[in-house]
């Protein structure tokens, strides 16, 4: 149930879905969003200690008494400094939209470095930050966690690898487990009861390992073939297709490219695709899988494109171009903050208001952080298609008991 909005925010669309409210207990905001193409590999590191490099002015947004550090990678260089960029815009942009709230931005760079992020969150921790956004790496996080938990301050980290989530450090981010555990309880409701899966050999095909078995049991299911794949995937390939016939569900994981690749290994290899339910990760939300026959039909979960697509829409309005997919992370966190300050009073920031089970409204649907710093998604099932993904599961409108 929806309670008392702003009344200083319109009534209308998208922006009315950034105004403070009530749903079952969470402040409304909204916006949130997957990792951009460029940095698919969600355990992307700053690449190690380079220099922190020139220290950059200090850039406050906002006059709010509410202090709060934002710590990306500006100066970086390559896809890291454009998403960057197009995240502080999208911070910047929550504060507009929002309408006057008691918030002040404490931008830092942290050049892509550990080094860089403990800095600039010393710095913002010195300013009187009251709650740190970001960093964006996963190497970066713990070293700026260092500070933060001494001040008992917490942090909302844009990192998708869950190891760096804890006490007070909490992710804002597309997980991968949430992704598995959306498509296989779908999968499960539809009848699905055993499971063929081909993994690759890596971080993510690890963390994905760990919540397709557990959640196939939980759900009952039994997985019939289980491979993993290096650079040499023939025999792994060659294993599945020939154990394919005794399964009704094949689980795929891994970026649009390399997914593509393998189901066309599988069918050159003797399998019969058609035959069984192609399920997947939010990965597969990429051109190259939507181009690709042999994947049509394929289920994969991901949060709904509707909200990514009102944002862009916004930002491009008011930037003059894209945003990277990223960067709803950096507008939702500044609205949380935002809604948190404004219907939370002094009790704003802490544990129990961040981990509320009814959790928070994003664009992209429902979110709430977990104890442990990792977090639950809302995610809608998508078809792959010709033309994209399409819905065929909505996300949930709420966080069941």
């Amino acid at each position: 149930m929806v309670g008392p909005i702003d009344p200083k925010i319109p009534n209308s669309g998208a922006t009315r879905r950034a105004a403070v409210g009530l749903i079952l207990g969470a402040p409304l905001l909204g916006a949130c969003a997957g990792v951009q193409s460029a940095l698919t590999n969600p355990f992307a590191s700053n690449g190690g200690d380079k220099p922190a490099g020139p220290a950059q002015q200090p850039q406050a947004v906002g006059t709010g008494q509410v202090k709060v550090g934002l710590i990306l990678p500006l100066s970086a260089s390559g896809n890291a400094g454009v998403a960057a960029q197009s995240m502080k815009n999208a911070a910047e942009m929550a504060l507009a939209e929002f309408q006057n709230p008691n918030i002040q931005l404490l931008i830092k760079d942290d050049n892509g470095t550990a080094q860089g992020a403990q800095q600039g969150t010393q710095q913002a921790l010195d300013e009187g930050a009251e709650i740190i956004l970001g960093p964006l790496f996963a190497l970066s996080v713990p070293a700026a966690a260092q500070l933060t938990r001494t001040r008992g301050i917490p942090m909302i980290a844009f990192s998708t690898d869950s190891s760096v989530a804890g006490r007070g450090v909490y992710l804002l981010s597309f997980l991968p487990e949430s992704d598995v555990v959306r498509i296989i309880d779908y999968a499960g409701s539809t009848g699905k009861r055993s499971y063929a899966a081909l993994l690759p050999d890596n971080a993510y095909g690890s963390v994905v390992e760990a919540a397709f078995k557990q959640e196939v049991a939980r759900k009952g299911g039994r997985v019939v073939v289980f491979e993993k794949y290096g650079a040499d995937r023939s025999g792994p390939v060659r294993n599945v297709a020939q154990a394919l016939g005794s399964a009704d569900a094949l689980f795929l994981a891994d970026d649009g490219d390399t997914v593509v690749g393998v189901a066309d290994a599988l069918t050159t290899a003797g399998a019969n695709l058609k035959r069984v339910q192609l399920l997947g990760t939010g990965l597969w939300d990429s051109p190259r899988v939507f181009n690709s026959a042999t994947m049509h039909g394929g289920l994969y979960a991901a949060p709904d494109p509707s909200g990514f697509r009102a944002f862009s829409g916004r930002y491009s309005s008011k930037y003059g171009a894209q945003p990277v997919r990223t960067a709803t992370l950096a507008y939702d966190a500044v609205a949380l903050v935002a809604a948190l300050a404004r219907t939370q009073g002094g009790q704003r920031f802490s544990a129990d208001v961040l981990t509320n089970p009814s959790g928070f409204a994003g664009i992209d649907g429902l979110f709430r952080f977990r104890s442990d710093g990792t977090n639950q998604r809302g995610l809608a099932v998508m078809r792959v298609a010709s033309g994209g993904g399409q819905p065929v599961a909505g996300s949930p409108k709420s966080f069941g008991a």
